[in-house]
């Protein structure tokens, strides 16, 4: 089973991911924690360009290129050998994040999204989750890391705003997705995300 975690930066789909992990291997379950960009060798120097730097250092359309191809060396590497062994992969972002922040916030490409990703990726994934919560409690939170990593946080609040917005059309729009109220206790939203899961999980 594939499942993807999405949401706006500091929207703890980070820190929920692993949690679910270690609740699935806890329960016996075999399991790949991942991320994108990266989740592979070639894919993780890609995230360095594409996370860091100046906010204008890339087009939106150089962007996609960049993630179209972390992505493709991720699947081939990471996400389709695992699934093949029967395994859970839980993969922090997928192609989701690359329809909010490159085809509706950054530019408007969707339609090269939505092509690229079928002639080079071609899977979705089997459930979706994305963590919501109000834009600016997450960049505050986003920004309080203070890491390297922050070039698409420094496009501001505004920013943030439509990312949320296209996200949570993405989830009207797809069945795969399940939206998670992110605001609440970090151990309770554990717990919605665990039981979430765990009733698909005993579907397949």
């Amino acid at each position: 089973m594939f499942i993807s975690f999405e949401g706006i930066d500091g929207s703890g789909k980070s820190t929920q991911a692993r949690l679910l992990a270690e609740t699935l291997r806890q329960a016996g379950r075999t399991v790949i924690l991942t991320r994108e960009p990266g989740g592979s060798a070639g894919a993780e120097e890609i995230r360095s360009l594409v996370l860091e730097g100046d906010p204008d250092r890339w087009s939106a359309e150089t962007e996609l290129l960049l993630f179209t191809a972390a992505r493709r060396d991720h699947l081939e590497k990471t996400i389709r050998p695992a699934l093949a062994r029967g395994e859970i992969v839980i993969c922090d972002r997928f192609a989701d994040s690359t329809r909010v922040f490159q085809g509706a916030t950054r530019g408007d490409l969707r339609a090269k999204v939505d092509l690229l990703h079928a002639e080079m990726i071609g899977i979705e994934p089997d459930m979706t989750l994305l963590f919501d919560m109000d834009p600016a409690v997450g960049l505050k939170r986003a920004k309080g890391r203070q890491t390297s990593e922050e070039r698409f946080e420094d496009f501001g609040l505004d920013f943030q705003e439509k990312c949320r917005a296209a996200f949570l059309a993405l989830a009207d729009a797809y069945d795969r997705f399940t939206v998670i109220d992110a605001a609440r206790d970090m151990n309770v939203v554990a717990e919605d995300v665990a039981s979430q899961v765990i009733a698909r999980l005993e579907t397949v």
